[in-house]
């Protein structure tokens, strides 16, 4: 397994996307987007990339909640154990066994560092089946297309002040679509950053938590109420939230 420091590098989420996927890989790993972690937004084919696998891996909440669908063996893991439990998919992968990993929304959609890390384990190139992500259903909801949408992950280790910069330079002018960071860089947190940037306090946003689930729920509010959220201790929001704040003069 190649060594990384998400601070020092190289990123695995580089590795991942060095280069397009293999035409026809001969006896391909899976990387499986299973959706928001409800059970009718998993697709088709990647249930059945899931049931047809001799082992699964992934984070221990994910392999939960696609459990129905798995015929095979289990790895999950925590961010402890993750490098252990991946060097173990890769002995298996490389034993003849045939392996697909599971996460959480789609792997285009802040899934490249663990991906990175899957292709590291197995060395070889994995398929990429994508799912519906979290993102795609907050901009449903909060009306935002993707093509007048600018997307960013915070949710990845490492340095994010470039991925902050982006926000900032964009805030007002395009719709922002962001996934957090569990805990230091909540909606609440952003919306600190957006306001010391300069942005309209009266931007509307919305914080979409558990999306699709039967508990989802939808904060709508300026960016200025937003940001007194901060002051508070704990974050008053979900590490499953998405934040959306839409361009300026969006509903005019």
């Amino acid at each position: 397994m190649t060594d990384y420091d998400l601070d020092a590098g190289p990123d695995p989420a580089t590795r991942a996307a060095a280069t397009p996927e293999p035409t026809a890989p001969e006896a391909p790993v899976y990387a499986v987007g299973i959706g928001p972690g409800t059970p009718e937004f998993l697709t088709p084919r990647g249930r059945q990339a899931i049931a047809e696998a001799d082992v699964v891996v992934g984070f221990e909440a994910v392999v939960e909640a696609v459990e129905s669908a798995i015929t095979g063996d289990r790895l999950t893991c925590g961010y402890a154990d993750e490098a252990e439990t991946l060097a173990t998919f890769g002995e298996r992968v490389a034993a003849g066994a045939s392996g697909t990993a599971v996460l959480m929304g789609d792997p285009n959609h802040s899934g490249y560092q663990f991906l990175g890390k899957v292709e590291a384990a197995v060395d070889r190139p994995v398929r990429v089946i994508p799912g519906i992500s979290a993102i795609q259903m907050a901009a449903s909801r909060a009306r935002t297309p993707l093509e007048e949408t600018l997307f960013v992950t915070l949710h990845k280790s490492g340095d994010v002040s470039t991925d902050l910069d982006r926000l900032t330079a964009a805030v007002g002018e395009r719709h922002l679509l962001v996934l957090p960071r569990p805990f230091d860089l909540m909606p609440e947190d952003i919306a600190v950053r957006l306001l010391e940037a300069g942005a309209d306090p009266e931007l509307e946003t919305l914080v979409l938590e558990r999306l699709t689930h039967e508990d989802e729920t939808i904060t709508r509010q300026p960016l200025a109420a937003l940001a007194a959220m901060a002051d508070d201790e704990d974050s008053p929001f979900s590490d499953l939230s998405v934040l959306a704040v839409r361009a300026r003069g969006a509903d005019r």
